[in-house]
């Protein structure tokens, strides 16, 4: 149901007039003479920025491996094991089997025994109860902020937002190329999808290791609302 605003330009019309100002029908976007918010991390590569991130993640209480594409199947399983195997659930996402998944989650884990649940819109909140019980959560950045160690994940229909939450771990794997500075990269990055009519995630999650809480005290407790436990993996994909 849409709502109908009435006299609106009288209204703003006669608040104008009382401010002695002539009333804008249009606002224009601010131009600043300094960017500080570029200046961070400007002349960093991408190798730079891959450093950069390994040390914020000592920070944020996460794990950072660093692997190709030819050997990210073996770092994943080694993950999984050290987190101590299934349930395990994941997105449907095309990317993992871009990434050569495929072999170690259609045949190996099912072989050994690792119940291993892919995201499916059509099953509705089994998913989510599948996601409850989980001890670990497979996801892909979307975008990377090295300098705080934020992992953004894109939600959809395919791409359910409790994975990344609910399992008592949490795996995010990083393309590398996926990495950038900090917040403003990010936001300008998803400015120019919404100006180039793609479709955004209606749910976009910034997520910085392992959930956290501190309280009046400033007494850092980790794990208290979700993963326990977060790892990068890192892929060198470019």
């Amino acid at each position: 149901m849409t709502g109908t605003i009435q006299n609106r330009e009288a209204f703003l019309g006669k608040i104008s007039s009382q401010l002695g100002r002539k009333q804008k029908t249009e606002m224009e976007r601010p131009v600043w003479k300094f960017h500080p918010q570029d200046e961070v991390l400007k002349e960093a590569t991408q190798d730079d920025l891959v450093d950069v991130l390994r040390e914020q993640c000592k920070n944020i209480h996460t794990n950072f491996v660093l692997t190709s594409t030819f050997k990210l199947s073996e770092s994943l399983k080694e993950v999984v094991e050290q987190y101590g195997g299934g349930p395990i659930v994941t997105w449907k996402d095309e990317r993992f089997s871009q990434f050569g998944l495929d072999t170690l989650m259609k045949e190996d884990w099912p072989q050994q025994g690792h119940d291993l649940h892919i995201w499916d819109h059509t099953k509705g909140e089994e998913n989510i109860n599948k996601a409850k019980v989980a001890n670990v959560g497979i996801t892909i950045s979307d975008i990377t902020l090295a300098e705080s160690g934020t992992a953004v994940l894109f939600s959809s229909k395919d791409k359910g937002r409790t994975v990344s939450f609910l399992p008592s771990t949490s795996i995010i794997i990083i393309p590398k190329s996926s990495i950038v500075p900090r917040m403003t990269q990010a936001a300008r990055i998803i400015n120019e999808k919404v100006k180039n009519g793609e479709q955004v995630a209606s749910c976009i999650n910034f997520i910085t290791g392992p959930s956290n809480s501190a309280d009046i005290e400033m007494i850092l407790v980790v794990g208290v609302h979700g993963p326990i436990k977060a790892t990068y993996i890192v892929v060198e994909d470019i």
